[in-house]
């Protein structure tokens, strides 16, 4: 039974570990984790549209590499109708429209984003009312960032990231984001760690000075404190990470951070007109893709009137 005639936008931001502490591999082959999460303003849309059929189309802007972008079975936002689904013992047929501004294979959880971006607009398309520990469950189930795309906002992480708890974040933090069309494997950057690591504590480090310095609100409080147990691994695979970090910041950014398993670079700075002189910088020395976004902001929500 179609509810309602009109298709349902969603939007879902990126998003960037702010600490990421990894652990030794358990015995189920996963890293424990303990890190922080912040959603970014910088987002893709997923548009749900009545259909007779479930299918996925990709649109973006003009640097986003859409080729690598699974459009079938494989695509996460597919993934998340077929669950959903599932959950609720029936087909959920739509046309999924991805427009995507998220780096693909960066480091920012586009997929996830898009994923947790599907689960609310079917939700609501279909009207199914699924409770918010079902969609967190079911977010869980497809990835470990997908629960912290649907909630946003900065939280901990813990598990394999897919325990979420909002914490107390009082500052409003400018990032300048420079991303890279060569995508990092996320299993191969956590399969060097273990190279580089062999006798890495099953235990990840604390995020507690990470968290005591988002209570100060104070830029140069949180660049002191920004850590990433990916970040010498990602730059062992990609010395260019390395170099980009340090350009980065002798043009002034407070600090320099592989984001996630990488490639993209991130950059905290002081404020909105500083991170846009360091974009401009960072452009003129030979960056083809640098973008601006604060954080933290809200995780996936419907967009009222979207054209």
């Amino acid at each position: 039974m179609i509810v309602g005639t009109q298709p349902v936008t969603v939007r879902a931001a990126a998003k960037v570990n702010l600490h990421l502490g990894v652990g030794a591999p358990r015995d189920d082959g996963f890293h424990p984790l303990t890190t922080v999460y912040q959603a970014v303003g910088l987002c893709d849309d997923v548009t749900a549209h009545h259909d007779d059929e479930l299918s996925v189309e990709l649109g973006g802007t003009d640097w986003i590499d859409l080729a690598s972008v699974a459009a079938d079975e494989d695509n996460l936002a597919h993934r998340a109708a077929v669950l959903l689904g599932r959950h609720h013992g029936r087909d959920l047929a739509a046309r999924l429209v991805v427009e995507k501004a998220i780096p693909v294979a960066g480091g920012l959880a586009g997929g996830s984003a898009d994923a947790a971006a599907a689960l609310v607009a079917l939700d609501r398309l279909h009207d199914l009312r699924t409770s918010d520990d079902d969609l967190l469950r079911l977010a869980a189930e497809l990835g470990s960032d997908v629960p912290f795309s649907l909630i946003g906002g900065t939280a901990l992480g813990t598990g394999r990231g897919e325990i979420v708890e909002p914490v107390a974040d009082v500052g409003t933090w400018w990032w300048v984001i420079v991303p890279d069309r060569d995508g990092l494997s996320t299993p191969e950057v956590y399969r060097h760690f273990d190279r580089l690591f062999p006798d890495a504590d099953p235990t990840p480090p604390s995020a507690e000075a990470l968290l005591s310095a988002l209570r100060t609100g104070q830029p140069v409080s949180l660049a002191r404190s920004l850590h990433n147990d990916l970040q010498e691994p990602a730059i062992d695979l990609r010395p260019d990470l390395g170099r980009l970090i340090d350009h980065g910041e002798s043009e002034g950014a407070l600090r320099g951070l592989v984001s996630g398993s990488g490639p993209t670079v991130v950059f905290l700075c002081e404020s909105a007109d500083h991170s846009r002189d360091l974009a401009g910088a960072l452009m003129r020395s030979g960056s083809p893709v640098v973008l601006v976004a604060n954080g933290a902001v809200a995780g996936a929500h419907v967009v009222p009137d979207h054209v």
